[in-house]
């Protein structure tokens, strides 16, 4: 079967509900995208607000604070970056809670001699938390033996390494945030009584991983699949796409002139029509998370440029894409000032080939975003593209 750039586009989008239909619940968004990635960057508002936000109208960020915090149906914990997952997918993360930490890279190995060489740490941590939790990493006393070194912000500061590798361990879990700073707890306290926690097999992880993130993809390569979701926990991933394609699960495809082979979910197999519309994305969006899958279809080079400085930045502090119908049509760098009220576009830049007509779209898109943070005003300060100047400044 062969498709076009333009199928897949469509096929993608609106396997991630960001088409016409949108998600209808923010359940329906979950369950799709299996994992929402956590960035401390507040320029505008969470990442994790805004992919859901581009999905499910009327989306109150409330509604999913309740089910990480309250209901514990969510939780925290490392997917294809530091994420939202669900907790019924508990038995899929435990994979890499059980291998943490993997000795194989140099990485792994010095992970595995600071947690083993730090015994005392380690059990104090879990003995606070047994005692006191929730508690913050300043609620600990730093007792290593065996100093954590790096070139990074993370030299010395060795509680906070060990709060991550017991993290990474499924020993302990974020049970509340605070002003954006993580409190700790027992994972058994954390997690529903009822959860099952028994180990699956090794292949129905990856079976099931794959499967998940191939719905989620919409079309993928076994390479998109593999920076998906559980990014690079995939072993015998050739094996197991051939499984889903032999039990009908997956479907084969070839795109365009391209000799690598595609898949598709059997789920994703589109209905013909097709739902239009223009919204932003966070850079972190489920859909544009993999640079290399982006501009392969979308031909979209797309890079974060907050810790450029700012005289080398060739869009802004922080970027959104601007989905409009299947394409990616260019970029727009908000700022949302919380004591004035005040969201600030800082530029807009239009995509070789953007179309004209889209102007007043993307101005919808704009004053909807401002309007989701609680913005009093839109001020348009950088630079506007000539073909959309007069429909944004005027929106």
């Amino acid at each position: 079967m062969k498709v076009s750039i333009r199928e897949a586009r469509r096929w993608a989008i609106s396997s991630q509900h960001l088409d016409g239909r949108g998600a209808r619940t923010l359940d329906e968004a979950l369950t799709t995208l299996r994992c929402l990635q956590l960035d401390p960057i507040t320029v505008v508002a969470n990442s994790h607000h805004l992919v859901v936000r581009s999905r499910l109208a009327n989306y109150d960020p409330a509604d999913l604070e309740k089910r990480l915090w309250e209901d514990r149906s969510l939780f925290e914990y490392w997917a294809h970056a530091a994420s939202i997952v669900l907790t019924e997918d508990y038995p899929l993360h435990q994979a890499l809670m059980r291998a943490y930490p993997r000795g194989k890279s140099a990485y792994g190995r010095r992970v595995a001699e600071f947690l083993s060489g730090n015994a005392e740490l380690h059990h104090h941590i879990l003995d606070r938390l047994r005692e006191a939790g929730p508690l913050p990493a300043g609620g600990f006393e730093d007792r290593a033996t065996v100093p954590w070194v790096s070139g990074g912000w993370t030299n010395g500061r060795n509680v906070e390494r060990m709060l991550d590798v017991l993290w990474f361990r499924g020993e302990i879990m974020v049970a509340a945030r605070s002003g954006g700073k993580r409190w700790w707890d027992l994972a058994s306290r954390c997690l529903p009584a009822d959860l099952d926690r028994t180990p699956l097999p090794e292949g129905k992880v990856v079976e099931t991983s794959a499967e998940l993130a191939l719905r989620a993809l919409g079309i993928a390569r076994e390479q998109d699949i593999e920076q998906h979701f559980v990014r690079e926990r995939y072993p015998g991933l050739t094996t197991t796409l051939a499984k889903l394609v032999a039990d009908g699960r997956a479907t084969k495809v070839t795109l365009e002139d391209d000799p690598t082979p595609w898949y598709v979910h059997a789920d994703r197999t589109p209905k013909g029509d097709w739902a239009s519309r223009t919204t932003l994305l966070s850079p972190f969006d489920n859909l544009i998370c993999d640079r290399a899958r982006t501009e392969r279809l979308w031909d979209f080079t797309f890079r974060t440029e907050m810790y450029i400085p700012k005289a080398k930045r060739q869009y802004g502090y922080y970027v959104l894409p601007i989905l409009h119908g299947d394409r990616l049509i260019g970029r727009v760098a908000p700022r949302f000032d919380r004591r004035t009220g005040v969201f600030q576009i800082e530029g807009v830049y239009a995509e070789p080939g953007a179309p004209a007509s889209a102007a007043k779209a993307v101005g919808h898109a704009v004053t909807a975003l401002a309007t989701f943070v609680g913005a009093n005003r839109i001020d348009y300060a950088g630079p506007v593209p000539d073909l959309w100047h007069t429909a944004l400044t005027r929106n």
